[in-house]
């Protein structure tokens, strides 16, 4: 063998010392990750090492929800090429012999190609939805509790989708990483001659990318405020280093059943200083939450 043969495959083999272990070379061959020598790309190394991320947060949760024979039910939305799915399944389902994923998706082609790459690989105990996020939660095909939602980069309100799904599936764990948000945005871009008037705080968002930026802000504190007054601990971190992604940000919720009345009031007292209550009350769920809201949760 040639130094150029030689030095394919040292690199190939460099790029497989990066898989888990017990990762099966197929899936990521068909998958597009790995190339047909088993090779890694840049891109394709990027998206593995986000999803390896997120089942570092993801583990532990399965394994909690896998105690004492229970078989756990995860819907993953917005599943795209389902990478997460099917690596959940192949690094952690498989193994355990027990418990379903449900890819939910609204392109109806990547739901034919996922169900098509779950038969071929005999990952029976996946199904694939053709469905949008906000469709899903009243679906005959989906069962009445789901223990774990996850949504990497489900755009716009369908991480609100997302999250109302899990509430409405009374999920035990959501691991949410949120993409662009435009609606909050577009509230704030509005009012801001009146804003700019009021308060000075209204700087904040003057300048166009401010206010995309701020929008997103507010729109990620809503969300752990909304699932903190329904009865979640939330947890917000980095999804991997910002050379990677810049939609970066992760939140982890479990449910506990404390319900904080404190997060709800928050929660209205920033629709109301940023004047979004009119048009954001009814989908951060405080006309239900505020009257019901546990004392003994507060802050």
């Amino acid at each position: 063998m040639g130094k150029a043969g030689k030095g394919a495959v040292s690199a190939a083999a460099s790029d497989l010392s990066e898989l888990r272990p017990g990762q099966s070379l197929e899936l990521l061959k068909e998958l597009h990750i790995l190339t047909r020598e088993g090779r890694l790309n840049q891109d394709s190394r990027r998206k593995l090492k986000q999803v390896y991320h997120l089942f570092q947060f993801i583990q532990p949760l399965l394994q909690e929800l896998s105690a004492d024979g229970h078989a756990p039910t995860l819907a993953d939305h917005g599943a795209g090429k389902s990478y997460l799915g099917f690596i959940l399944y192949d690094l952690y389902f498989k193994a355990l012999g027990r418990g379903h994923i449900y890819g939910i998706e609204w392109r109806a082609e990547l739901v034919e190609k996922s169900r098509a790459l779950a038969q071929h690989l005999g990952f029976e105990r996946m199904s694939f939805l053709n469905l949008s996020v906000a469709e899903s939660a009243d679906a005959a095909d989906l069962p009445e509790r789901i223990d774990l939602v996850t949504a990497l980069h489900a755009c716009d309100t369908a991480t609100d989708d997302a999250i109302a799904f899990g509430l409405q599936k009374r999920a035990r764990a959501m691991v949410i990483v949120p993409c662009c948000q435009a609606e909050v945005a577009a509230c704030l871009r509005q009012g801001k001659a009146l804003q700019l008037s009021r308060t000075p705080l209204a700087e904040l968002w003057r300048h166009p990318i401010h206010t995309r930026e701020m929008g997103s802000q507010i729109t990620n504190v809503l969300r752990c405020l909304h699932l903190e007054a329904s009865g979640y601990q939330v947890t917000v971190t980095e999804l991997v280093g910002w050379e990677h992604s810049m939609k970066n940000e992760l939140i982890i919720a479990q449910y506990t059943g404390q319900k904080k009345r404190s997060a709800a009031e928050r929660l209205r007292a920033i629709l109301v200083e940023f004047g979004l209550e009119q048009s954001l009350e009814a989908r951060f769920g405080l006309q239900a939450v505020l009257p019901a809201a546990a004392v003994d949760g507060a802050d």
